[in-house]
Formats: structure tokens, sequence, C-alpha cells
């Protein structure tokens, strides 16, 4: 899971339970999303420096999509517990944690284990969620919303009243990038199937059908001398036509390789030969820039990396909450019923973020 944040996302052995037994979502191996199970367990009381945090809100983004197939870059050995990213409510705290966090509600990113009841997460991993801000609204926009942010602003840098390209600008990391383009005065481009085309438009973004197979001609006719940045999920052999879209001085940002998700072999490889394409362009002498995003990148030093996710974080959710960004939400499903869940999001069929929330007490 990395050296950031620690959820419990397999069945372990302890000392010391809490005496309640919580709900998880195993992925059992490379299976379909009706593969998923769901399981229950005792939850380990927490230990110096954790908290347990029962979960209000979780969700299904690209990650967990790749994760089932075993494509996920450094994804954990199966079985173990999906879930990228949690809001929920500190309902008990181990040794040397503030007490006064009980009962209040925080966000955390922890990359595996949120698809949980409740779970143990490091007490320096949570991000105070704003008043006002549902549950729901809050998880949208925290990997998405993190993702999108420093992408834009710590990655891409483009300057007010650029132009950028958003491939997939009604998905969940897609959509949050529009918005903040938007509200950093910048013109946008997007690529969507053209159900989602007059939504794009209500929002100031020319849109480009992504099926159309002149897509990228599309786009440099939209863009004769070029583009500021172009935000690629795709990856695979197109990602060099989001290279030529660009300007000089231009950023290529990609953040995925979903082109290649249902491919047979190593998992590892097209993102390795994606690493390589990408050096290569960075190190010409033409002005632009090719970058692969990773939220993780960094989290050696794991005080600054804290420190950077946290305030990145805290901006989004503060553009939550005065208006600025409106979340996405596609659907919601309680938990257990993370299966279909997880076949929504990946039907492409749907704007936003796929939900997970509590399960209805039982009567």
């Amino acid at each position: 899971m990395g050296d950031h944040a620690k959820a419990t996302a397999t069945p372990s052995s302890t000392t010391g339970t809490t005496g309640t037994t919580v709900t998880e979502i195993v992925l059992p191996g490379r299976v379909e999303p009706d593969g998923l199970e769901v399981a229950a367990r005792a939850l380990p009381a927490p230990a110096a420096g954790q908290v347990i945090l029962t979960m209000e809100a979780t969700g299904v983004c690209f990650a967990e999509q790749q994760m089932r197939r075993g494509k996920y870059y450094d994804q954990p050995e199966f079985p173990f517990v999906p879930g990228y990213d949690v809001v929920g409510t500190v309902t008990a705290v181990g040794p040397d944690v503030d007490p006064a966090l009980v009962g209040r509600r925080f966000a955390a990113v922890t990359k595996t284990g949120a698809w949980a009841s409740a779970l143990l997460l490091e007490a320096a991993d949570l991000v105070a969620v704003p008043d006002g801000v549902s549950p729901a609204a809050a998880e949208t926009v925290l990997v998405n919303g993190i993702t999108a942010w420093q992408m834009l602003h710590r990655t891409a840098r483009v300057r007010s009243g650029g132009t950028v390209v958003v491939l997939g600008a009604n998905g969940g990391v897609g959509s949050l990038l529009v918005q903040l383009a938007r509200h950093a005065d910048l013109s946008v481009i997007g690529t969507a199937s053209p159900r989602h085309h007059a939504g794009l438009r209500e929002q100031g973004v020319t849109p480009v059908d992504y099926r159309d197979p002149e897509m990228y001609r599309l786009i440099r006719e939209l863009a004769p001398d070029g583009v500021d940045a172009v935000f690629d999920h795709v990856g695979g052999p197109a990602v060099a036509e989001s290279w030529g879209l660009l300007s000089k001085g231009g950023t290529l940002v990609s953040y995925g390789t979903a082109a290649t998700k249902d491919l047979a072999g190593d998992s590892q490889l097209p993102v390795l030969k994606l690493f390589a394409q990408l050096a290569v362009w960075n190190n010409l002498p033409n002005g632009k820039g090719a970058h692969f995003y990773n939220l993780w990148a960094g989290r050696r030093c794991a005080d600054s990396f804290r420190r950077r996710l946290s305030e990145d974080l805290t901006r989004v959710l503060r553009l939550v909450a005065d208006g600025t960004l409106t979340p996405r939400i596609a659907a919601e499903y309680p938990l257990s019923e993370a299966g279909a869940a997880l076949a929504l999001a990946e039907s492409h069929t749907v704007a936003g973020k796929v939900v997970l929330v509590p399960d209805a007490p039982r009567s």
C-alpha cells in the first residue's frame, strides 16, 4: 500500500480487538465485478497513532477497475480489500492520538482497504471535511480531485488564457479537470461521447466525440497552433497523437493506460513502455514536456508527501464548500452491492463517480 496510508486491507490476527465486526469487500483474484466477495471480521483495536474511521462514503475509481483485472501497476497480491479513498467519522483513537478527533468527519486516501464499513488509519493521514460538505460529495473529489488539481497546477502549470485538452472530460478525474481549468480561466477541449456534449458545452467546453476516428484531426482544427497541455488517461499507441497536439512549450500529462487494461500479459509492461516513450519526448530540444502523473510520487518522504496531499485536498474541498466545484455523483450503492457499482462504473454510461455508502441497518 506504499508508505502513506496504512489502511487495514486484509484479515490479520491481533491480540486486541474493538469487539466490532466490520464488513469488507474482498477482491479474491482476477474476476468479473460479480465475483467480489463480502466478508466479515473483527476489527483490531487502534495502535499508537491510529484511529478507527467508520465509513460514510467510499467510491469506485479507475484503479479498482484495473485491479480486478490484475492490471494496476503496483497492486497487492490477491486476495485484498480494494478502495482508494474514504470519508467517515472517527469513532475510536489509539494511544498518542487526540481524543477530540472522535465524532469528527475526515477524508483519507488509502490506495486499498477502503471498501469496508470501518477501517484503521494513521491519524496523520486524515484531512478534515468542511462543514456543509456531504460525505458523498467529499468522496467524489478525493483521489479524483487531488489528481486533477496536482496535474493542472503542479505538473502542467498552464497560464491563465491558455488552452488544454482533457480526454475523457465526463469521467471522474476529467470532469473535475474541466471545472478546475475553467476556474483558472483556461479554454478546454474535452473528449466524450455525444450524450455528454450538451453538458460540456454548458460548462464552456468545446466537445469532441472520442469515438470519432478523426478525433485528433478535429482537435487540431480547433487549435491549429497547438495547445498548452493535454491530459491523457488512455495511454497506448495513441499517446503519440496527444503529444502531437502540443504547441511549443506545451505539456503532455499522462496519467493512465486505459487502452491496455484488457490486454493479457504483464500488467507493468504497458506502463514501462509508456515511461520510456515519455522520457524520450521529454528530452527532445523542442520546449515541450512529457510527464507521467503519479499521486504516490514522493511518498518515500512521508512528511512532505502528507503535507502536500493535505494542502491540495484541503484546497479542493474548500472549492466544493464554496460552490466553485460541483461534485458529479453518478450513483450511490450500498457497500454490499460493490460488484454492481463496479459494473456500472465500467459501463461507460455514466458521468461522474459511483459512490459506495454504508448498508442500511437491519431492522
